[in-house]
């Protein structure tokens, strides 16, 4: 049990274990009501802000389906509807969002933006991605590793391959340290998560029994690992030029079929997409004029195997998106 009613969703880090682990067991208790036709709908009169400098499909899906389950109402502003940072500052923003709505959702660049936000709003703000935290992401994830496996958080263990140094890596990492995970960091060493980040998810584990790897080496790092996480390695909001010489580098470190058979026969492999799997996509097409690749960060082969577990963790947003909403907004 946890009283979060009124906080703010902005990076991990803010939680207790005990109070991340709640909202985990939330969101289980949330997913199993809808599916069982006994759901309260918790927030009947409720008006949410969704602000989104970054478009999404899964974030924004997730936020408004979740919020009409519950009763509460969305109004979706993207960057001409909000004009947040160009004619009007985040801290004016939140001023004004704050009298009318009762939570403001936030997706986007910087995470001083979303602090900015929150430190002027009275009213719950939500991360819904920055370019340094993914915690609802995280809480999926955290959320879709406990649900598949039917274990204890402290007896799973995953690996994150690839790109490492930026929400995916920040989030995947401090999560885990969090609820006592056997976590290990897969990535080449100018792709790890910044120090200052690993030295704070180590005193979290000292706390919690969590144990954490960072190596370049796939075999020891994928070895006998409950699951296999990875994330794009391109990004349309960056030159097109820095392409090239980045899937260059994390060419070895793609989740394929060899890879999975190193983490063992009931492995599951983990993306929160979208994924470049394939060549149907125009950014993969892009990727492929510029390289060659057909494939990105994991080979279709792997996407669409029976472990690949990637649309029940997109799923599993809905639910752990409630659990935050209903948490922050109206209690246990």
């Amino acid at each position: 049990m946890a009283d979060l009613t009124g906080r703010d969703f902005l990076k991990e880090v803010d939680f207790t274990p005990d109070e991340w682990a709640y909202l985990v067991a939330l969101a289980g208790e949330l997913k199993d009501a809808r599916r069982e036709g006994r759901e309260e709908r918790r927030l009947r009169g409720l008006n949410l802000a969704l602000i989104f400098e970054k478009s999404s499909t899964r974030t924004r899906a997730a936020f408004e389906v979740a919020a009409a389950h519950q009763g509460a109402r969305t109004t979706f502003l993207d960057p001409s509807a909000s004009h947040i940072g160009s004619k009007e500052s985040a801290a004016d923003t939140a001023r004004v969002l704050a009298r009318m709505y009762d939570g403001i959702q936030f997706r986007g660049d910087k995470q001083e933006t979303i602090e900015t936000l929150a430190a002027h709003a009275d009213v719950p703000v939500w991360n819904g991605l920055t370019d340094d935290w993914h915690p609802t992401q995280s809480l999926c994830d955290a959320f879709t590793m406990v649900e598949s496996s039917g274990r204890r958080p402290c007896d799973i263990s995953f690996a994150y391959v690839g790109d490492a140094r930026f929400n995916m890596g920040n989030s995947s990492l401090t999560m885990a340290a969090m609820m006592g995970m056997d976590v290990r960091i897969v990535t080449p060493p100018a792709f790890a998560p910044d120090p200052t980040l690993r030295d704070a998810a180590r005193e979290i584990a000292a706390q919690t029994g969590a144990r954490i790897m960072i190596t370049d080496d796939i075999e020891a790092g994928v070895a006998g690992v409950d699951f296999v996480h990875t994330d794009v390695w391109v990004s349309m909001g960056e030159p097109r030029g820095v392409w090239a010489e980045r899937c260059r580098v994390l060419a070895p470190y793609r989740v394929t079929s060899e890879v999975m058979a190193l983490a063992g026969p009931d492995a599951k492999f983990m993306h929160c997409l979208p994924a470049f799997h394939n060549l149907d996509t125009s950014t993969a097409q892009l990727v492929h004029d510029l390289t060659g690749l057909r494939e990105l960060e994991v080979s279709d082969e792997v996407f669409e195997s029976e472990a690949s577990i990637v649309f029940d963790q997109a799923e599993n947003r809905l639910h752990t998106i409630k659990a935050v909403l209903v948490a922050t907004l109206a209690g246990r």
